[in-house]
């Protein structure tokens, strides 16, 4: 799903004793099957947590499946494709944020949940960078690499650049990286203290609208024959 790479199509045509530099790149038309993926977008995954629903289940995550699905997105960057699968995963939800049971942990408290990996983690982490913790910190507690931990940084800062202007006065390149990053207009709008709409507005007028993008497998080097499309 990731990479368009037709997993089931090749192995099926292994099996019945076709080579695989003679089966074709069924995305492209053109290539052999033999190849790694190369790709110019970012993947997702996300799992879809529902915990609340069910009264005996604890919400640290271990190796036990807790998860009831889960959301895939794709963007040209991580934080614009992490974003996107944060509001799949919970639509009410705007992107990287905390919440308001989140924002009542004291530190100490925060640094717990830090540690125990819960359906609330993402949350937690984005109220540890309001907080202004910084990378190695974060990293000591959850043991998560550290270029996520500086992508997910990096959306924070942006949120903290955004909230400098109201929407009269939001320079259009900030708007633009803004959107480049996975920021929903609702989220440009809570941080300008501005309507959805005016975001919209502002952005319809500047031609900072979305482009469709196809899946390929071979970031573009050939021309994909197949209609596997996402927007950024």
């Amino acid at each position: 799903k990731a990479t368009g790479y037709p997993l089931a199509y090749v192995a099926a045509k292994l099996a019945l004793g076709t080579p695989l530099t003679e089966i074709r790149n069924s995305v492209t038309k053109q290539t052999m099957a033999c190849f790694e993926p190369s790709l110019d977008y970012v993947v997702v995954k996300i799992p879809r947590w529902d915990l609340q629903k069910f009264a005996l289940v604890g919400k640290v995550l271990g190796s036990s499946m807790k998860s009831i699905g889960e959301v895939m997105a794709i963007g040209r960057t991580f934080p614009e494709a992490m974003q996107k699968a944060i509001r799949m995963a919970s639509p009410a939800v705007d992107g990287f944020e905390t919440n308001a049971q989140v924002q009542a942990y004291t530190d100490a408290e925060l640094e717990t949940h830090l540690t125990e990996a819960s359906d609330e983690r993402v949350h937690v982490i984005a109220e540890a960078f309001e907080r202004d913790f910084d990378v190695q910190h974060v990293h000591s507690l959850t043991r998560i690499n550290h270029w996520f931990l500086l992508k997910l940084q990096s959306i924070t800062h942006l949120r903290r650049t955004l909230a400098k202007f109201t929407i009269d006065q939001l320079p259009l390149p900030t708007l633009l990286y803004a959107k480049q990053n996975g920021f929903a207009d609702m989220q440009v709008a809570k941080a300008c203290r501005c309507d959805e709409d005016q975001v919209r507005e502002l952005r319809q007028r500047h031609k900072i609208t979305p482009w469709v993008k196809q899946v390929d497998t071979l970031a573009a080097e050939f021309p994909a024959m197949t209609n596997y499309l996402y927007m950024t």
